[in-house]
Parts: C-alpha cells; structure tokens; sequence
C-alpha cells in the first residue's frame, strides 16, 4: 500500500470514530500517523540527488510574493497590470505553466511578484504540479491568495487544507511550546497554564508514536494536539497571507460589502481596474518593510535609495542595518544618531540594539582611529621600547 491509500485509509478512520473524551487518545495517534506519512511523501524519493523538474526563480528586491490560486482566476492578469510584465491570459484552464516573475515598484521598494500556475484539489499530493508551486510559495515572504468573487468560500477552504497538508500555516503564530529532545532521564512534562486540549498522557502516546523516549516539553499556551505535533515534526512555515477576491464585477453589492469585511481581506476587479491601491497597501502593510535612510556626517539625508529591513529578513535594530550596509561596520560603530518615528527626539544618540522603523534617518558615527586628534596632558600608552636592553640612554644636560 502507497503512502497516499494510507493516509486516506486513515483519515477514514478518523472520519468513522466518534469525538468524545475516551477515543481523544486514539485520535491523537492517528493525527500522529498522518503527519509522519505526509512528512514522508514531501522528501525526495531514495536514490535521487534531490533534482527535479522545479521553476525556482532566484530572489530579487527587497521582498517576494507569490500569487496562489484555481487555475482562471485572474493570477496572470493581475501580474500584468501590477508589474507590467506579460503572462499569457485566456479563458481556458492551466494557460499558465510554470512560473513568472515581475518586479512591483512601491514606495522606493521592489517587490517581486511570481505567477504560479493554477492549483487544484490533491496538489499535496502531486496532482496538476502541485508540490512544485507549492515549494515556491514556500519560499516566499507573504501569500496572495486569487479567489473568484462568485464561487470564493469553497475554494478558499480547499486551497487553505492543501497548504496545511504540505506544513504551510497562514496567518498562524508559532505555538508557544518548548520540545527538546534528550539522550536520557525519559520524559519531562509542564505547562504554565491549565490545558484543555491534551494532557500528559496524550503528548506520551504521541511522543511513542514518534519513537521519542527522552525529551524536555513545556507548554506556555493552551495548545491543540495539532499545534503540539507541528512542534514535533518542526518543518512548519507560518506565513502571511492576504485573500484577494477578483471578479467582484459579477456579484452584488451586498456581497462584495461581505467580502470586503472578512479579515486579511481585499476586493478587487481586474477587468474594471478597481482597488488596485488598497491591495498594494495592503500587500505593504503585512509585508511589514522598514525604510532607513542614510546621513552622512555634515551632509543633507540621501533620500533617494533606502536601506529595506524587515523582521522575517533579519530583523530592523540598529545593528542589522549596520550589518545590511557592512559586516564590519558593527565594529566601528561608536553611536548612532537617529531622527525619525522610533526616536523620542531629534537626533538622539542611540546603540546597536535601537529598533527603527519606517522612514527613519540614521547617520552613524564611527570610532577614531589610533592616536588621530588624541587630546589631553597624559599619553594613554609609552612609545618606549619593551626590553631595557633596547632603550636609548639619553645625552647628560651639561657637558
């Protein structure tokens, strides 16, 4: 039997036993059994170098998005008018097969968008190309997620469950759970707060599942199983995601009002060229990119080419924008002065671990050098020589 008739034989099981407190252990271990099995179907096949037939594109700007959706959604017109790159469009399924870059300029910024190729019910497991868009996604800063205005509430759930199935989770936090795995002393179990969902016994069944006997866990939320065996497996990407209702020209007003209201949420129509802007902004708000702009000392600001920090790329301190300019500059940083949004006032003198944020002016001022402009009556360090065999006796005052 394939990986894949056991997890649907599984799942029927879970489908067939009823959810109650006695058969909560049961189904822990099957939820167990289907991530280890989902886990094994994404890992190359034994033998293979780990090659195949992708369409990765290299990384450019300061940011990626990727467009996931059904095939004819309007992902490859949507590309065009943001990007003004050409993807292919027509009224028939799958015109878009493989994947196609384009470049958003957006508030001194260049964000890379990429056109992925329509997926459908099964992508998880390898159906119309699925894993491969998905990879990419994967590597991407935030999701677009295309849906049809007409028919959106069916295939949203269905593209949601495809990612969950493959270790994407959008817009979730990591829970906060703190697993540890040991060589010896069996197993530590605590948690800081009651627990509703699992409890000791639970999380040992499913350790046993995992043939884990040694290990450390602590609890600082009221997490579910599935946030605990996430924490296990550990090869989760918790991703933003904005929805992106496209067609919104053939429903209701009422409708389009619905849409319009649901969170991470934005309605547009690519054929009429409506709400361009508010996607845009939106795109830019859970991107969440800071602009730091450069002074030099006696110098007006330079405006015109920000540095772009953001936290999933590093982080926004002072020290990472040090680190973004030079590696070595971190070590001749002496203070930094900082006007702008995170200064309390202008300029104010600030260390490496200054948070910035956007539209900040950051001059750096740099340690001096040897003794260059040493002042003061008292030398810090002798220029005589180490051994007293090497000084010079000096000449008597009177002869």
């Amino acid at each position: 039997m394939g990986i894949i008739e056991r997890i649907k034989e599984i799942e029927a099981e879970m489908a067939r036993t009823q959810k109650n407190k006695a058969t909560e252990y049961h189904l822990g271990q099957l939820k167990a059994k289907i991530a280890k099995l989902r886990t094994q179907l994404l890992e190359p096949p034994k033998g293979s170098s780990g090659g195949g037939d992708g369409f990765e594109v290299t990384k450019f700007g300061h940011g990626r998005v990727a467009l996931i959706g059904f095939p004819s959604v309007g992902k490859s017109t949507l590309l065009t008018m943001l990007t003004g790159t050409h993807s292919e469009a027509a009224s028939y399924e799958f015109t878009t097969l493989t994947c196609i870059p384009g470049i958003i300029h957006y508030n001194d910024t260049k964000i890379q968008l990429l056109d992925l190729p329509g997926i459908i019910e099964g992508a998880s497991e390898g159906k119309g190309r699925g894993r491969q868009v998905i990879a990419v996604a994967k590597s991407s800063d935030i999701v677009l997620m295309v849906l049809d205005a007409s028919k959106s509430e069916g295939h949203r759930q269905i593209l949601t469950k495809e990612l969950e199935a493959v270790g994407l989770r959008l817009n979730k936090r990591p829970p906060q759970i703190y697993f540890k795995k040991k060589k010896t002393g069996g197993i530590s179990f605590n948690s800081t707060m009651p627990l509703t969902h699992v409890d000791e016994k639970l999380c040992y069944q499913i350790l046993h599942e995992y043939k884990i006997h040694n290990a450390e866990i602590l609890f600082r939320e009221d997490a579910t199983v599935d946030d605990f065996i996430d924490v296990i497996e550990g090869n989760r990407k918790y991703m933003k995601c904005v929805y992106v209702y496209n067609k919104i020209d053939v429903i209701g007003i009422d409708d389009v009002d619905n849409l319009a209201r649901q969170p991470n949420s934005v309605v547009i129509s690519c054929n009429l060229r409506l709400n361009f802007d508010r996607l845009l902004a939106k795109m830019w708000e859970e991107m969440g990119l800071v602009r730091v702009y450069t002074k030099p000392q006696g110098q007006q600001p330079d405006f015109g080419d920000p540095v772009v920090l953001s936290v999933d790329r590093g982080g926004c301190s002072v020290e990472d924008f040090c680190n973004h300019i030079h590696r070595s500059l971190v070590k001749d940083v002496k203070y930094v002065l900082v006007w702008g949004i995170s200064a309390r006032h202008y300029p104010q003198h600030c260390g490496l671990a200054h948070a910035l944020q956007d539209e900040d002016v950051v001059q750096v001022v740099k340690k001096k050098e040897g003794n260059e402009g040493a002042r003061g009556r008292f030398k810090s360090h002798s220029d005589a020589p180490a051994r007293i065999s090497d000084r010079q006796k000096k000449a008597p005052l009177k002869q």
